[in-house]
């Protein structure tokens, strides 16, 4: 989906974006000539980690995954400002697993 039709579908207010932030500050726009990496979903639970090797992103399995199922990953997203509720609410997650945190923002650090 272009990042046109996702604003199409969900308006300028959308927390909805296919970025990656590597390690070094640089950001993959996965909306711009992505792969279909970029519909891997959230999960506090997640079968899936990224890992970063010479700038380039890698998805790597934590445990067998079954034909069909979907394949997640922690978001762990960052916002350098406060996490109010609203700004939970906004990044709210409901992956519906046992261990949901209910936000798909990270720790601060």
């Amino acid at each position: 989906m272009s990042s046109k039709a996702c604003d199409d579908m969900y308006g300028d207010e959308s927390t909805h974006t296919f970025l990656f932030m590597l390690d070094d500050g640089n950001v993959i726009d996965g909306g711009r000539h992505g792969n279909a990496a970029r519909w891997i979903n959230h999960s506090c639970s997640p079968n899936c980690e990224a890992d970063e090797e010479d700038g380039r992103v890698y998805s790597g399995t934590l445990c067998d995954i079954m034909p069909g199922e979907e394949i997640t990953i922690d978001y762990n997203l960052f916002l350098e400002e406060r996490y109010t509720p609203a700004v939970k609410k906004a990044y709210a997650c409901l992956c519906g697993s046992p261990d949901c945190r209910g936000t798909m923002l990270g720790k601060k650090r």
